[in-house]
C-alpha cells in the first residue's frame, strides 16, 4: 500500500510542527538575544550553528530508518527532543543577566536538543514519504508537506508577535511551552498507525553505515544535487539570523512587529511555493528547473530592495520587501523540494533515507554556516559602518550567491524534469 491523499495531508501536519518550533528558536529567541539583551549577533549564530551541525547526524537518522523500519518512533522521539531544546533554550534567556556561563551552558544543551530532534524527526518523516508515496504523487506530497509548514511557521510568527508585546522573559517561556506542546500532540495524532499498514516497514537491513553511504555517493546524481543543496541553502539562510535584528536597529521594531514581520515573510514563502503549485498544475508551465532559477534570480533582486530601503529607515516599505522576498524564496524552494523527492527515490534500492539525510545533512550545513557567516559579518562591519551599511552588505553578499546558485543549477537540474503536481496523476 501506499499513501492516501489524507495520510499525506496528516505527515504535513508533523512539518507544520516542526516549523513553528524552529522558528521560534531562530528568529524570535535569536532577536531578543541581539537586541533586548545586547548580545553580539554572533552569539545566536554559534547557538544556531551549532543546532545545524548537529544535523550533520541526518544521514544516520535516516539510514537507521532504512535498515530497520518503523520510522515513527524516530518521528515523535524526535520531535520530543526538539521541543525540550525549544523550551530550555527559551527558559536561557533570562538567565543571561545573572550569569553568562551558565545561560551560555544551559543554550548550549537547548540547541544540542534541538539539533538532534529536527534531524532525526525531519530526516524519518521525509524517508517516509519518499517510499511510501506513488511516484505519480511523489512532487505533490512535496510540496502539500513544505505548504502547510510554511503555514504553521507563518501562523506561528505573527500569533506569538501579537501576544509577545510587552515583552518579559516569564511571557515568552509561557508562549514558547504553549507551542511545543501543542506542536508535540499533533504530532502524536498526525503519526499515529499510518505507517502500520505500508511497505516502509521492512526487515532489517544488515549493510553498514559507511557502505551504505559510500553507495548513494557514488551516484552522480546524487551527488551534484548535494552540491547544489549546499550552494543555495547558503544563500537561503544568511539573512536568517539577521533580518530581525535589521528590523528593530534599523527600522525600530518591537518584538512583536519584527515577529510578526518573520511571519510576513513566511506567509510570502507559502504564496510562492502556492503560486508555483497553481501554475505548473492548472497552466503546465514550466519545469523544476526553471522554476528554481526564477526563484533564485528573484530572491537576489528583493535582497537588493531591503538593502537600499536600509538608509532610509522607520517608516520605509520594509514589509512588502521582505514578503516579496519571501515570495521568491517559497518559489525556489518547492521547486527544489519537488526535485529532491523524485531523486530520493532514484539509484541504488533501499537508499531513499540515506538520500534524504545526505540532502539534509548539506542543508543543514549550509544553513548554519550561512547563518553563522551573516551574523559575524555583521558584526564585524557595525566596527566601521553604520547598522543599515552594515547589513546591506550582508544582504547583497547573499544576492551574489543566489546568482551563482541559478548558475549551477542551469547546469545540473534536469531540463525535462516535470512540475510539481497538487492532483493524483495517472
Amino acid at each position: 500500500m501506499t499513501l492516501s491523499w489524507f495520510q499525506i495531508v496528516r505527515l504535513g501536519f508533523v512539518q507544520m510542527a516542526l516549523g513553528a518550533i524552529v522558528v521560534l528558536t531562530t528568529s524570535t529567541l535569536n532577536r531578543i538575544m541581539v537586541v533586548e539583551l545586547s548580545l553580539p549577533a554572533i552569539l545566536p549564530g554559534l547557538l544556531v550553528g551549532l543546532h545545524y551541525g548537529i544535523q550533520l547526524s541526518r544521514p544516520h537518522w535516516g539510514f537507521y530508518s532504512d535498515t530497520g523500519g518503523h520510522r515513527t518512533r524516530w518521528i515523535i522521539g524526535g520531535m520530543l527532543a526538539l521541543a525540550a531544546g525549544a523550551f530550555m533554550a527559551a527558559c536561557a534567556l533570562p538567565v543571561f543577566p545573572q550569569s553568562y556561563l551558565l545561560g551560555l551552558l544551559i543554550s548550549v544543551l537547548a540547541y544540542t536538543l534541538i539539533g538532534l530532534g529536527v534531524g532525526a524527526s525531519g530526516t524519518s518523516l521525509l524517508a517516509l514519504l519518499a517510499t511510501t508515496t506513488a511516484p505519480h504523487r511523489r512532487a505533490a506530497a512535496a510540496t502539500i508537506t513544505w505548504l502547510m509548514m510554511i503555514f504553521g511557521i507563518a501562523v506561528t510568527a505573527g500569533t506569538v508577535g501579537q501576544f509577545i508585546d510587552p515583552y518579559s522573559p516569564a511571557l515568552l517561556i509561557k508562549i514558547v511551552g504553549i507551542v511545543v506542546g501543542i506542536a508535540t500532540l499533533v504530532t502524536c495524532l498526525a503519526v499515529w498507525r499510518v505507517e502500520r499498514t505500508l511497505i516502509a516497514i521492512r526487515e532489517p537491513d544488515p549493510t553498514p553505515f559507511r557502505q551504505g553511504l559510500k553507495e548513494v555517493w557514488s551516484e552522480r546524481k546524487a551527488r551534484n544535487f548535494t552540491i547544489f543543496v549546499f550552494l543555495s541553502m547558503t544563500a537561503y539562510f544568511m539573512q536568517e539570523l539577521i533580518l530581525e535584528p535589521y528590523a528593530g536597529l534599523v527600522f525600530g521594531f518591537t518584538p512583536g512587529q519584527s515577529t510578526s514581520l518573520s511571519g510576513a515573510q513566511n506567509g510570502g514563502v507559502f504564496l510562492g511555493m502556492l503560486s508555483v503549485g497553481i501554475l505548473a498544475t492548472g497552466l503546465k508551465i514550466g519545469a523544476l528547473r526553471n522554476w528554481v532559477m526564477t526563484g533564485c534570480v528573484g530572491s537576489a533582486l528583493a535582497l537588493t530592495l531591503i538593502t537600499f530601503l536600509g538608509p532610509l529607515g522607520p517608516g520605509a516599505p520594509l514589509l512588502p520587501a521582505v514578503v516579496l522576498l519571501g515570495f521568491f524564496n517559497g518559489m525556489f524552494a518547492v521547486a527544489a523540494i519537488g526535485s529532491m523527492m523524485a531523486l530520493a527515490a532514484e539509484g541504488a534500492a533501499r537508499r531513499e533515507g540515506t538520500r534524504m539525510g545526505l540532502w539534509g545533512a548539506a542543508q543543514a550545513i549550509a544553513a548554519g554556516f550561512g547563518g553563522l557567516v551573516g551574523a559575524g559579518m555583521v558584526d564585524l562591519l557595525r566596527l566601521s559602518l553604520s547598522d543599515a551599511q552594515a547589513f546591506g552588505t550582508v544582504f547583497l553578499a547573499e544576492a551574489a550567491l543566489f546568482i551563482a546558485a541559478t548558475a549551477m543549477a542551469a547546469k545540473i537540474m534536469d531540463r525535462t524534469m516535470p512540475s510539481p503536481t497538487l492532483v493524483p496523476g495517472e
